[in-house]
């Protein structure tokens, strides 16, 4: 669809009133105090760009790359400006003008194939575990990486060895008596990065009553095509999860990532698809779509029952919450709520709990230094908890959260809270 048709550029640009409150929530806009960072900003970039002030420049498009998409000054915008989709609608029609074979490879050939990514994964795993990385790093070799990347590549420390989906069926049964039947999207960070993530959400559902099915052919979400201006894709990839998933019978489609949650909603469809033949599908599809945390506390109402193996002490959990699921659908009590029917969790509210990480998927890669300010401030925030887990709901925070607690040399473990439900069954994942 054409930039200037899209309904975002058409119908929300217009709306702003210049009030400057999305300057006073926006954690890029506290690191770098210029109005060409804040939200404000990027919608009069984007309507300079819709009324030809503006050319379609790389320079542009760096400068609308500083925004983390992570929604906070959308929902916080008093005239309901979905500021992140101006921004991402932009970017994507800004790399058309300016291709790139570096994102063509990434983002069309590698990221659009599931077995590919994988493989590249396990050659990452492998290096790790042979010691090139390190030796890559000490060498100073990863300074011919680009961008930030030689810094950021020590955000991918410990990749395991073996993905999820090579330890999980593509049907797991109930245990017990059947109550749904839920489709499982499995997505790429949880996958590759968090595979035990994903055991345990299998465990877990098929304790309580769930028939799991995981499509073997499902592909990325998308989220990551969007944020680099790769829209159409994401498109492409958004239509075949939504034939993959609606060829089965499924009560429920349910996801342990905030990002795929948020990318398969209603609200990102009709973003993606709305106007196209496809949109009914698409809204039939996302209407199944649901988060993990709000299957478990509001579907099966959950009764977690207490490790008896494990000692009596309590342990110290607090919450962050990935903007994905806080900002782009409205959930934050679910997940809090599910920490505190674990048996043993001592649960702690950390200050501004809300507020970005900086991970924001691959921001913390193309946006090292930033990224890094804003963690600093999650940090600080965390460790004042004395939490023994920090708990949240994102592979790509979880990555950066890891990576903040290394950086700060803080004894902190960071969990998904499906994790923790998990550890207080008896141990019998069903695996390959």
């Amino acid at each position: 669809m054409e930039f200037r048709k899209l309904p975002p550029v058409q119908e929300q640009i217009m709306k702003c009133v210049r009030c400057g409150k999305c300057r006073s929530v926006c954690p890029v806009f506290d690191e770098i105090r210029n109005e060409t960072a804040a939200p404000r900003g990027h919608v009069f970039m984007v309507q300079m760009l819709r009324d030809g002030q503006v050319s379609p420049r790389q320079e542009v498009y760096d400068r609308l790359a500083n925004c983390l998409l992570c929604e906070t000054c959308s929902v916080n915008c008093p005239s309901g400006i979905n500021v992140h989709e101006l921004n991402a609608a932009a970017r994507s029609y800004i790399y058309e003008e300016n291709p790139s074979i570096g994102k063509e490879l990434i983002f069309d050939t590698m990221w659009t194939r599931p077995a590919l990514l994988r493989t590249s994964t396990k050659i990452m795993s492998g290096l790790q575990k042979l010691g090139l990385q390190s030796f890559a790093r000490n060498t100073g070799l990863t300074r011919i990486l680009p961008g930030d990347l030689p810094r950021a590549e020590k955000i991918m420390e410990n990749i395991p060895a073996r993905p999820a989906r090579s330890r999980l069926r593509k049907i797991n049964r109930a245990r017990g008596e059947k109550k749904y039947t839920v489709g499982y999207f499995l997505g790429c960070g949880t996958d590759m990065f968090n595979p035990d993530v994903a055991l345990a959400t299998v465990d877990v559902l098929t304790r309580n009553g769930c028939d799991v099915l995981i499509p073997q052919d499902m592909k990325c979400c998308g989220l990551p095509h969007i944020a680099n201006g790769k829209m159409g894709t994401a498109r492409l990839l958004a239509v075949h999860n939504i034939k993959i998933f609606n060829s089965y019978n499924l009560d429920y489609i349910v996801s342990d990532c905030a990002s795929c949650t948020s990318a398969l909603s209603r609200k990102n469809m009709e973003f993606l698809l709305g106007g196209l033949k496809i949109e009914d599908e698409a809204y039939n599809f996302s209407e199944k779509v649901i988060d993990l945390n709000r299957f478990l506390v509001e579907i099966i109402d959950i009764e977690v029952p207490a490790n008896k193996s494990k000692d009596k002490e309590q342990t110290r959990v607090t919450y962050h919450d990935p903007c994905h699921l806080a900002n782009a659908q409205g959930i934050k009590e679910q997940p809090r709520e599910l920490l505190k029917r674990i048996p043993g969790i001592d649960y702690v509210e950390m200050k501004d709990a809300n507020r970005c990480c900086g991970g924001s998927g691959t921001y913390s890669l193309t946006h090292y230094d930033l990224s890094m300010k804003i963690l600093d401030r999650k940090m600080d925030n965390v460790m004042v908890t004395g939490a023994d887990k920090i708990a949240t709901c994102c592979p790509s925070c979880s990555l950066q959260l890891r990576h903040g607690v290394s950086r700060h040399n803080f004894k902190c473990e960071v969990v998904h809270p499906v994790e923790l439900v998990s550890q207080s069954y008896p141990k019998t994942l069903p695996v390959k």
